[in-house]
């Protein structure tokens, strides 16, 4: 969800033969995540609506969530295990990963037949609740799009999208307490692309924000099974290399500069950018923001669009003040910036299994 570039790195054929031992296969890694992927069942049981719910996009794909079943209920709790303290040092991500993912229990929920509301709990550490009850099945394009949505870091083809499409996007965001504004014009989207700029170069300056990243990166296929979560580097269009390696040619290849180049690439290549504003700074207002946003998502997946975050103007602090002001919206805290257009699909990002994620 955070990192949207990616570098592409060249190997000789003496270290590409290393590469060929002990990291799967891309089709042993498409066979281990089908099972997350296939289609809800028409009763589904609690365990069922959460692994649909864990495909929701995630910062770093730490999956930040537990979920505890309940008496006609599903509580998603923070799992602060996962938190990634220096990209995101108030939780921030990790509660809009929260409210994504109970969106996308909503709505997979409402299709066969137990619609529901979405509260936020502010007792104890903050959970997110879902009651539902029994009731006509109400689906949609958005649930459709729930297991073919990704986040698809790599070039679009520049066409623009149609105002129809643009209005039906702002629809299926329309979330209260959410406002969202779309940049369309190149103008602003290249002001929009200097700020996406700075802010992976003052992130890549800084020595714990790569040990961090570092830390969620997979490098290739068997280490993403065995893991099930983490910035899978294939999914950004990447070779696969060995676990001993990858780390020492992320340190070669993934400097400032490559980084940046991609990134201008990529935001040149898009059709528009979507940025998401809360009406507050709180845990509950971020969960609103991730309802929000992924609701945006799905409805672009459904119209064949695809989407990437690149949240780097909100994740340098000093940089929001100027991003509010390019949206028209000084004085608030932007909270996801994403970018979309019409590209290809990639491999999927891992997941952990709903044992995994299930807590008493």
């Amino acid at each position: 969800m955070l990192i949207g570039a990616g570098t592409t790195i060249a190997l000789g054929a003496g270290a590409a033969y290393l590469t060929a031992s002990g990291m799967g296969s891309s089709s042993d890694y498409a066979i281990g995540i089908a099972p997350l992927r296939r289609p809800l069942a028409d009763t589904p049981s609690a365990r069922d609506l959460i692994r649909y719910a864990t495909l929701a996009p995630n910062g770093h794909n730490t999956q930040p969530w537990l979920f505890r079943i309940g008496d006609r209920k599903i509580d998603i709790l923070p799992d602060f295990s996962r938190r990634t303290p220096v990209v995101d040092p108030d939780d921030h991500h990790l509660f809009v990963s929260l409210g994504a993912a109970a969106e996308t229990l909503s709505l997979a929920s409402a299709a066969r037949g137990a619609p529901g509301a979405v509260n936020f709990d502010p007792s104890g550490k903050g959970s997110v609740v879902f009651d539902f009850e029994k009731a006509r099945a109400i689906s949609s394009p958005l649930f459709d799009a729930i297991a073919s949505r990704q986040s698809t870091r790599a070039d679009y083809d520049r066409r623009m999208v149609g105002s129809g499409d643009l209005d039906m996007l702002v629809r299926a965001a329309a979330v209260p307490g959410v406002d969202l504004v779309l940049l369309t014009d190149r103008n602003r989207i290249d002001q929009l692309r200097d700020l996406v700029l700075t802010g992976n170069s003052t992130q890549m300056a800084d020595a714990a924000f790569v040990r961090e990243l570092k830390t969620w990166l997979r490098f290739n296929p068997r280490q993403a099974l065995r893991t099930g979560d983490g910035l899978y580097s294939v999914a950004s269009g990447n070779p696969a290399l060995p676990d001993w390696l990858g780390p020492h040619a992320f340190d070669w290849f993934s400097t400032a500069q490559a980084e940046n180049d991609a990134y201008a690439r990529q935001i040149q290549s898009a059709s528009g950018i979507a940025v998401f504003v809360g009406a507050g700074e709180t845990p509950a207002h971020w969960v609103a923001v991730g309802q929000s946003c992924q609701r945006f998502a799905l409805q672009a997946t459904a119209l064949g669009l695809k989407h990437a975050f690149i949240n780097q103007p909100v994740e340098v602090a000093r940089l929001r003040p100027e991003l509010a002001t390019l949206i028209g919206l000084s004085g608030r805290r932007p909270d996801i910036v994403m970018r979309f257009g019409y590209g290809p699909t990639l491999p999927w990002s891992p997941r952990r299994a709903p044992e995994a994620v299930i807590v008493a």
